[in-house]
């Protein structure tokens, strides 16, 4: 099986996570796409303190009308900062026959050489990277950290970035949908309106448990 890999603190998850997942999967042929909420994210703090539980359960809430998305507490069981290729080298253990397709935001992307041992995850897994409102890879290869140009080849018929692993490295383009997890809690907490940027069921949560206002 392909398998998609969707990290994230989610907090909250919103319909621009839900439609990057289902563009992955269809233009990848992805028979399944996992969201996987981060523990202790090691990059930023958690606004507000929501616990991984809150935000375990929004996910659910998100994609449980899609067969297609399934959604793990790795992160939250195992416990300690939640590192990227920690849970791809356990996602393989996991899925020892199954290819690995890890999304990513090209932000995210621009910044992987910061990231705890970022060399071995394009050995664990190939890695779509979306462009994102306000980021874009106008070349993949001039986005590569320099230390690790020298593993690998582009591939025009693939289009795509070849690891010496054989995984590959692909743009998505087109995802832009303008939400962003901040705006909504400062929507939020400000007493407005947060529909339409996140599943009905997800505002509803976020409405019943008083979730990024004061009044909690």
């Amino acid at each position: 099986m392909r398998i998609g890999i969707l990290g994230g603190t989610f907090n909250p998850v919103h319909n621009a996570h839900l439609r990057i997942a289902e563009e992955s999967r269809d233009l990848f042929e992805l028979d399944r796409v996992i969201f996987i909420p981060a523990g202790t994210p090691p990059h930023k703090p958690l606004v507000g303190e929501l616990s991984f539980a809150d935000r375990l359960e929004m996910v659910r809430l998100a994609t449980g009308d899609n067969p297609f998305f399934a959604v793990s507490d790795m992160e939250g069981v195992r416990g300690g900062r939640s590192y990227s290729v920690d849970t791809l080298r356990a996602l393989g253990l996991q899925y020892p026959h199954d290819e690995l397709y890890f999304i990513v935001g090209a932000d995210s992307f621009h910044d992987i050489s910061s990231w705890h041992d970022y060399p071995a995850i394009f050995t664990l897994c190939n890695l779509i990277c979306v462009q994102r409102p306000g980021c874009s890879i106008e070349s993949l290869e001039k986005a590569l950290p320099v230390a690790l140009a020298c593993e690998f080849c582009y591939d025009a018929t693939a289009k795509r970035l070849s690891h010496s692993s054989g995984h590959g490295v692909y743009a998505l383009d087109g995802v832009l949908l303008d939400i962003s997890s901040s705006h909504i809690r400062l929507l939020a907490r400000a007493g407005r309106s947060i529909r339409y940027l996140l599943p009905d069921a997800v505002e509803h949560y976020i409405k019943e448990q008083r979730l990024y206002t004061d009044a909690r």
